[in-house]
């Protein structure tokens, strides 16, 4: 899933201790309204432990879930562990944030070029699938063609990644720079800003010098390719090619190279028009910031350098 090219809105929840209201119960208790004060006293349990609920939309409140679209084969930032979970960054945060807004962020998996479509259909609330914030997912355009494909989409910028080249460990030594490439076979997961990347180098290699792109649905696919040694070179996020650089075969089937590029933030896809929805994630990641929850799960995964100090709309470029 190298930093990624691919809508709704909404709002975080508010906490209030009301007094005056503890009182009424206990007058209304006294005079046998047992009812009334159960319900307020749930109320004020409900506000305490979910702080920022009253800024998410009425629709998504009642429902009690967000729906996420997801391409959850990019370990570490959402993959399946051994029990079969959706696991990693991603759902690690959406659970803290879950907290502040009293709902769950349920997880489903799609193609990554199919997430932004999803939620446009009203498939997902959110896509958060490390997705690379950029202007023209923003405003809907496809970034190879510059054609308007769409209507865009809001992002809510949590995380800072840059985009990594790999190879077979031992092999291929000489790959150090993009231009490298040329002449060789890359493998990338499709709609991915590796992809864009290997598109535009494609364009510069000389004559008689090609830069083939195999193009996979997600990015273990790819992993999987150049194990095989069906291509020369990988291309991912930097956090997902280190990843595969320490577990896959223990360690022993790929080697980064290279320094990585294209540094640029991960948003969380919210459709135009979604403001609330929007606004209220960008409150539940300020509040899991402040409260430290954010930051042990950078730790968690070894990913504190592409940590924020705080959420952002619309920061790509």
């Amino acid at each position: 899933m190298t930093a990624r090219s691919t809508r709704r809105t909404t709002a975080a929840r508010s906490r209030l201790a009301a007094v005056g209201s503890i009182a009424v119960a206990g007058a209304l208790i006294l005079t046998g309204c047992g009812d009334q004060t159960k319900d307020s006293g749930s109320e004020s349990a409900d506000t305490a432990k979910a702080p920022l609920a009253a800024k998410l939309p009425a629709s998504i409140r009642d429902k009690g879930v967000i729906k996420v679209g997801s391409d959850i084969a990019y370990a570490p930032v959402e993959f399946k562990d051994s029990s079969g979970n959706t696991a990693g960054i991603d759902p690690d945060l959406a659970d803290a944030m879950g907290k502040q807004l009293g709902v769950k962020f349920e997880f489903e998996n799609g193609t990554f070029d199919t997430l932004i479509t999803g939620l446009r259909s009203d498939r997902y609330d959110i896509a958060m699938s490390a997705m690379t914030d950029t202007k023209d997912r923003q405003e809907g355009v496809d970034s190879e063609t510059g054609k308007k494909v769409g209507e865009g989409v809001d992002f809510v910028d949590y995380f800072t990644a840059g985009v990594s080249i790999y190879t077979q460990k031992g092999k291929n030594t000489d790959i150090k720079t993009w231009s490298d490439l040329c002449g060789r076979k890359i493998v990338v997961q499709r709609a991915s800003v590796s992809e864009d990347l290997a598109k535009a180098e494609a364009k510069k290699c000389p004559s008689g010098k090609k830069l083939t792109i195999e193009a996979f649905d997600n990015d273990q696919q790819a992993q999987t390719r150049l194990r095989a040694g069906g291509a020369d070179a990988g291309s991912s996020d930097f956090p997902v090619a280190a990843y595969a650089v320490q577990h896959s075969g223990g360690g022993n089937d790929f080697q980064l190279v290279g320094e990585q590029v294209e540094a640029a933030p991960y948003g969380i896809a919210v459709a135009k028009g979604d403001a609330q929805l929007r606004d209220a994630l960008q409150a539940a990641l300020d509040a899991i910031i402040a409260n430290g929850e954010y930051a042990k799960v950078m730790k968690k995964w070894g990913v504190e350098d592409g940590a924020v100090t705080k959420p952002t709309i619309n920061g790509g470029k």
